[in-house]
């Protein structure tokens, strides 16, 4: 289609495509490419390096003996169950209600009081990533002159969440590279000096990207630290499971804060542990 116009008299044919280009051009001349993801980055190194005895080791993905990815046999059969019996429509804003249930049943246990007691608000998610930038906006919508505390090293990706939605980072102190291990003493530490009621982020287990947790004894000394200081904890959980076998063992950060009776947040993932990351599978509550 042309779009004509009369200029002097005259006729002047512009094609919609030229304009388009032109519009498109002045709108987003700005416009820079996004940085590479460094963990994708791992990825695309390993497609391009020709050894036949390559490893990936850059996504925590199941891979057979082949390299090949692996699917869950207990994803399988969920498929098998749900196939062809839901239908299409809208869900409710906060996502599926049953999936939300089953989520924090894992996260909080079978018999919580919370659950029972409808205690417990929750919103399905896309993956973790999708968990922590809610919570990120609704830090700065509703805590506007809050900032969160971040462990050095963190998953790289939680800087760009809480940066893009305008929240202050701190760090705190977490891993010892000498000892390869915890350092606690400068981890209390921190909390300790930091102003009262302020925002953490932690992990609830598995770290990423050290795998180094804190034992049972030294939760329970941050959640009474926590307790004195009056913060909140954001728990990023995308592990359950990995870390010890079993996802009641590794809920138990999260357990233990909430028999301390703190009020916290979860950021839920199950790309990892149930090997969805294609579906953006996540819960924030």
């Amino acid at each position: 289609m042309a779009i004509r116009a009369a200029i002097s008299g005259s006729h002047l044919k512009l094609s919609s495509s030229s304009l388009g280009a032109r519009s498109l051009s002045s709108w987003w001349r700005n416009v820079e490419p996004a940085p590479k993801d460094p963990i994708l980055g791992v990825t695309e190194a390993f497609l391009a390096d020709p050894s036949p005895d390559k490893v990936n080791v850059g996504v925590g993905a199941y891979r057979d003996d082949n390299g090949k990815p692996v699917v869950l046999e207990c994803v399988r059969e969920a498929e098998r169950r749900i196939a062809g019996g839901f239908n299409m429509e809208y869900l409710p804003m906060g996502g599926s209600v049953n999936m939300i249930q089953e989520s924090l049943k894992l996260a909080y246990g079978e018999n919580s009081d919370l659950i029972k007691d409808k205690r417990i608000a929750a919103i399905q998610a896309l993956s973790g990533t999708g968990a922590c930038r809610i919570f990120a906006d609704f830090q700065k919508r509703f805590c506007p002159d809050s900032q969160i505390y971040i462990p050095v090293p963190t998953w790289s990706n939680h800087h760009n969440i809480w940066r893009d939605a305008h929240v202050p980072e701190r760090t705190y102190h977490y891993y010892h590279a000498e000892s390869k291990g915890l350092d606690f003493a400068a981890m209390m530490d921190d909390i300790k000096n930091a102003p009262k009621g302020s925002f953490f982020l932690l992990h609830a287990c598995a770290h990423n990207p050290t795998g180094v947790d804190p034992t049972e004894e030294q939760w329970r000394e941050i959640s009474h630290q926590f307790k004195v200081k009056g913060h909140f904890a954001l728990f990023d959980m995308a592990y359950q499971g990995f870390a010890s076998g079993y996802p009641e063992k590794d809920a138990k950060a999260i357990r233990i804060f909430l028999e301390d009776g703190h009020p916290i947040a979860c950021a839920q993932s199950y790309a990892k542990n149930m090997g969805l990351y294609g579906q953006r599978v996540g819960c924030l509550r």
